[in-house]
């Protein structure tokens, strides 16, 4: 299987041998972009996942408000795959973010991928802000919903886009 590259990649690291290409339970959502599935990772029950290239708007960060459509990416996460079961795809040699989430690719049952999903549907932005395999199809999803007026950008004010976009 070849994924969503386009080629296969290459083991690297304890993280991409224990989660590339296998499936687990989702047993939480925190957010439009985070969730648990039923692996333990060192002491903790759950292993945390971060989706690769999607920022959906914050409903529990510390410190801020709930953002506009937080609570609606939030709630679309949790019909998707809450209780499902998914399959993750990892980058080679980056596995986790600065919070020791991992960094994965969540391929749902049906076989769409839940980071593209919500951008395509208008829940979450795509992420400039670092660079992955699928960075340019999330940007072109984007544009395609905004130019729709989808989700989120049906009712967007300059002042809900996160600091990283530009109007």
């Amino acid at each position: 299987w070849v994924g969503i590259f386009g080629r296969a990649p290459k083991p690297v690291g304890e993280d991409y041998v224990r989660y590339n290409d296998k499936s687990f339970r989702v047993v939480h959502v925190v957010d439009g972009d985070t969730l648990d599935v039923d692996e333990p990772d060192g002491d903790k029950p759950a292993t945390r996942i971060r989706l690769w290239g999607v920022d959906t708007p914050e409903t529990k960060a510390r410190n801020k408000p709930v953002q506009h459509f937080g609570p609606e990416a939030a709630a679309f996460t949790t019909r998707t795959c809450e209780g499902k079961t998914v399959r993750l795809q990892l980058l080679p040699g980056k596995t986790r973010d600065p919070y020791h989430r991992l960094l994965a690719y969540v391929m749902l049952g049906d076989g769409a991928t839940l980071n593209s999903e919500l951008i395509r549907q208008g829940y979450g932005y795509a992420d400039p802000r670092f660079d992955h395999p699928a960075k340019a199809q999330f940007l072109e999803l984007q544009a395609r919903a905004r130019q729709a007026r989808m989700g989120l950008w049906q009712d967007l004010k300059p002042t809900d886009l996160p600091y990283y976009m530009s109007n």
